[in-house]
């Protein structure tokens, strides 16, 4: 998959006009920041629904600036990768009061399964205060991976371990998906940490994953968490895991920081530049596969850790955009 053109980056404040990003006839669309997953999936969505360039003027924003523009009417959709239910959809009800979900056709959901690792998915109703309905879209699963060059046996065994054993201790809603049933969920077509590998298969688990080979691993004591934009789930969530690990952990610091999420994330780690990082499933599997995003690039260092939650794809609008499906912007 490409990454979507951007026809007009616009940015937000009192002074912001609609004319100035481009036709005023034209849906304003966040999708995600530049180089991101979320603009891999708005050009799924697109590309599902015949929904040319010229159909729209894009912003490329984390999913927290997006929606303030959403509640500014600045912006007419945001698309986002978000834990169920998501706050900062919740907060942007109780700022607007007239939030709606935007619910994809059949057509569409099969045409991304086709072309994807993404799954069909239904939102229940009542999922939110406001949905009366339930709104179908599509998912994929949260994973944590780590660099080999920087992640050592014992210390992959104990990221996993601390995730799961004090899973608990994260206040984090998401946190619920963190238990051993769901432990390998997102780790088809991915190596395993060794280490990771170890704890699970203490615990009954039946590991068939591919084992990563480590590198040439220096001991060090500080480790950076790649995790998304502030407004998403992955940098508070990830901030809770790095919290836990550095209670457990006497003898190593971890830091979680604002990121563009899975591709940046994935591409820090081929780099060297994070030894952590959240990501999606899918372009974890291009990234090892050296396909789609990462077509000639494949990332080598890159192994699963666990599965962290369910990441479902929701694309948000308000009444006053009288957008009732994305079908309504390829006519």
């Amino acid at each position: 998959m490409k990454h979507l053109p951007s026809k007009a980056l616009c940015g937000f404040g009192a002074a912001l006009l609609l004319a100035g990003c481009g036709s005023e006839s034209k849906p304003n669309i966040a999708i995600g920041p530049p180089a991101s997953t979320t603009q891999s999936v708005s050009q799924l969505l697109f590309d599902a629904y015949g929904i040319g360039s010229d159909k729209y003027n894009t912003y490329q924003e984390g999913f927290g600036a997006a929606l303030d523009g959403v509640q500014d009417g600045n912006i007419d959709i945001s698309i986002g990768i978000l834990g169920l239910p998501s706050g900062s959809i919740e907060n942007l009800q109780a700022s607007s009061g007239d939030v709606r979900l935007i619910s994809l056709s059949d057509d569409a959901i099969d045409y991304i399964e086709s072309n994807s690792a993404y799954q069909r998915f239904t939102i229940p109703a009542n999922s939110y205060a406001f949905q009366d309905e339930d709104v179908n879209t599509i998912t994929a699963y949260a994973i944590l991976v780590g660099n080999t060059n920087t992640i050592d046996e014992q210390l992959g065994y104990e990221l996993a371990r601390l995730m799961h054993e004090h899973a608990e201790e994260n206040t984090h809603s998401q946190s619920a998906f963190i238990t051993l049933e769901n432990a390998l969920n997102g780790s088809e077509g991915l190596p395993i940490h060794p280490g990771a590998k170890r704890y699970y298969e203490e615990q009954g688990l039946s590991v068939a994953n591919p084992v990563a080979e480590l590198g040439d691993i220096t001991s060090k004591r500080e480790f950076v968490l790649g995790t998304g934009s502030q407004g998403g789930t992955y940098y508070p969530l990830g901030g809770e895991m790095a919290t836990i690990w550095n209670r457990y952990l006497d003898d190593q610091n971890f830091t979680n920081i604002e990121t563009g999420a899975s591709i940046e994330n994935l591409v820090s780690i081929r780099d060297n530049n994070l030894d952590l990082g959240m990501t999606v499933h899918a372009p974890a599997q291009d990234a090892v596969a050296g396909r789609g995003e990462f077509d000639g690039m494949e990332i080598g260092n890159v192994a699963f850790i666990g599965h962290i939650y369910p990441e479902v794809i929701q694309v948000v609008t308000r009444e006053r955009s009288n957008i009732n499906s994305l079908s309504d912007l390829a006519k």
